[in-house]
């Protein structure tokens, strides 16, 4: 029998499943195409593990029974065409982990909020005393977990191309936050494909497991209608009452789950604007299906404070605020950031386009924004959106120069939004490089 597990890439997430199936016994190794993290290297010598990096060896991949692909990998690259055309399994880490624990799992995803109300539904179950390990695109890998811990409960927050890699995997949480256009590069420029992926978090479910979703997001409604749903579900709005979920009543948030229905202020929130409000809805109702009391949910909800490179507030400078929300990788993001965005916004955006439609942040550009900096290596789809509707719009092809730039837009009051509606990978090793190298310049004007 062949015992032998590939595991393609050397990150977070593949240093984490080769480490499990060592452990499981398996003949492990891993393979980057890139190179590998000394941090994780380390990791990789110290449990034996075989490994190469800036190369696939096609022939040694291609003798595994399986092979567990980090997310960021496509299913185009040569080697995975050829391990599929050889009916190798190819599948994700969530899905590999998932097999050796019995932990309780709450799972979230959705185009935004997903680690916001994924972090929210963590501290929930933690302050009130659960054993509850945090995973999945945040935080450490899952399978690294599942090898050296051991949880009652995983919080697990899955983005589209970690579902795509599972197959028997189920939630007994299901969160669906919303679903707008995003990494249609990925997805044959199909949004439908992107919504099927979505969707994926509720394969395997049944009438015993919970299905949370925004009852306010057309894409998802118009797909309910196509699917039979075997959970119980529970949805949550802000436009109208529901007889079962949560709901918005004047500024008071209804929680009306399966048992015990209460309420809290919006006011009380810990973090502002209408996307918090979905999203603690969303934990709200996850962290009351779980048998968390009343109480416990409005004071975390209450404490809660805004994560890192998430409409992250930074400093102001001659009364200049700055505010790092690089998590924005697409434009129904930034549209939050800026409908939450009073007038006279500097806003810094542009990177790697993934298919974006800017013409629904028009009405917002023009009523809040004054500038336009344009962050990347090709800017033409901002200008092409923006120009004759903004009067500054400035291109520059480094984080401090865009700093700079907007200080010397910048007036008493004006805000300077970092919010790129776009992914990093031009100019940054990713959303939380180009987050933090923002707030470095910004420490330096």
């Amino acid at each position: 029998m062949n015992n032998k597990i590939v595991i393609l890439g050397g990150g977070e997430s593949g240093v984490g499943s080769a480490v499990l199936a060592k452990q499981k016994g398996f003949d492990v190794f891993l393979s980057d195409y890139g190179s590998v993290k000394e941090e994780y290297a380390k990791i990789l010598n110290k449990h034996n593990i075989r490994w190469e990096e800036k190369q696939h060896t096609q022939k040694e991949i291609l003798a595994s029974s399986e092979i567990i692909k980090s997310p960021g990998i496509p299913d185009t690259v040569p080697v995975i065409v050829a391990a599929k055309e050889l009916d190798i399994p190819v599948i994700s880490e969530i899905e590999f982990a998932a097999r050796y624990t019995d932990a309780h799992m709450i799972c979230i995803t959705g185009s935004n909020g997903k680690t916001t109300t994924t972090t929210m539904v963590y501290n929930l179950l933690k302050e009130a005393g659960c054993n509850i390990g945090l995973a999945g695109n945040i935080g450490k890998s899952f399978a690294y977990q599942v090898a050296t811990e051991s949880f009652d409960y995983y919080v697990l927050e899955l983005s589209s191309f970690q579902l795509d890699g599972m197959f028997h995997f189920k939630a007994n949480t299901a969160i669906l936050l919303n679903i707008t256009p995003d990494h249609l590069d990925r997805y044959h420029d199909n949004f439908q494909e992107y919504i099927d992926s979505k969707f994926r978090i509720l394969q395997n479910q049944s009438a015993d497991d919970n299905f949370i979703f925004c009852d306010d997001d057309p894409v998802i409604l118009s797909e309910l209608e196509k699917r039979k749903i075997e959970a119980n579900q529970l949805p949550f709005s802000t436009e109208h009452s529901l007889e079962k979920g949560s709901y918005l009543e004047q500024d008071n948030i209804i929680f009306k789950p399966i048992k015990e229905a209460f309420s809290m202020s919006i006011h009380d929130l810990g973090v502002k604007g209408k996307h918090n409000i979905y999203n603690s809805m969303a934990a709200g109702l996850a962290a009351s299906i779980n048998s968390i009391r009343k109480n416990v949910i409005r004071e975390s909800l209450m404490d809660f404070k805004s994560i890192e490179h998430r409409l992250e507030p930074v400093i102001k400078v001659r009364n200049i605020m700055f505010i790092n929300d690089s998590k924005a990788t697409n434009v129904n993001s930034t549209w939050y950031a800026l409908e939450s965005m009073n007038k006279n916004v500097i806003w810094i955006a542009g990177g790697v386009d993934k298919g974006n439609d800017y013409d629904e942040l028009s009405k917002l550009v023009k009523s809040k924004v004054k500038a336009i900096i344009c962050l990347g290596l090709d800017s033409h789809k901002l200008h092409d959106s923006f120009d004759g509707m903004i009067k500054e719009i400035i291109d520059v092809k480094s984080m401090r120069d865009a700093v700079k730039t907007a200080y010397m837009l910048g007036k008493d009051g004006d805000t300077v939004l970092l919010s790129p509606a776009c992914a990093s990978f031009d100019l940054f090793d990713n959303y939380e490089d180009r987050g933090i190298q923002f707030k470095e310049a910004v420490r330096h004007l």
